[in-house]
């Protein structure tokens, strides 16, 4: 299947092939007049509503261009840290931009929990059909920022399944394997392969 990835961030289009093409399918951004689209995003009302959101305004974009009828995908994604309610969330990357991961590590100085996990939500549409998954990855928060690769919270988020190192000192391969954007991806695919009931 040829997927049109409706996002302007281009570490997410990336991380969506190496989770995707490996199992037949294609994924390339959305581009419309040589621009990736931009999208009002209601984040107060949370990711789910942000992803909805999304896949109505991209299904909007394309109507009369030569992409109609493509399956787009939109994702939302966010960390959610356990010592605050429903935050930073939907607001993730706004917070970052603000704080810094150093911010962030401030404000937990004093936790006694660093529990977090990063929630991602994928809506597949076909203009017709939708699909939707969810996924989480469970972890705790680091210490201090460790690692280089990666984007957003990767290099103070060590993920539960992993072996003590941060999503920003493993590598994508490794990374992939277990990411929350991994999970709602794969989730989706499978869906579209389940027979209807």
């Amino acid at each position: 299947m040829r997927i049109l990835f409706a996002t302007g961030n281009s570490n997410k289009i990336h991380e969506a092939k190496s989770i995707l093409e490996p199992l037949g399918h294609t994924v390339e951004g959305l581009v419309i007049d040589g621009n990736r689209p931009e999208f009002i995003e209601p984040k107060e009302f949370g990711l789910e509503h942000v992803a909805e959101s999304k896949i109505e305004q991209a299904l909007e974009l394309i109507l009369g261009t030569e992409f109609e009828g493509s399956s787009i995908l939109v994702e939302d994604s966010g960390i959610f840290i356990d010592d605050f309610d429903e935050w930073p969330g939907a607001n993730s990357s706004d917070i970052e931009a603000e704080v810094g991961l150093d911010g962030i590590l401030k404000l937990m100085v004093n936790s006694k929990s660093r529990g977090a996990e990063y929630r991602a939500v994928s809506i597949l549409s076909d203009g017709e059909n939708v699909w939707r998954s969810i996924g989480i990855c469970r972890g705790e928060l680091a210490l201090e920022i460790r690692g280089t690769n990666g984007f957003g919270y990767d290099p103070i988020f060590i993920p539960k399944s992993g072996d003590g190192r941060t999503y920003a000192e493993m590598k994508e391969s490794e990374k992939d394997m277990t990411s929350h954007r991994a999970k709602a991806m794969m989730r989706l695919i499978e869906s579209l392969s389940a027979p209807s009931k």
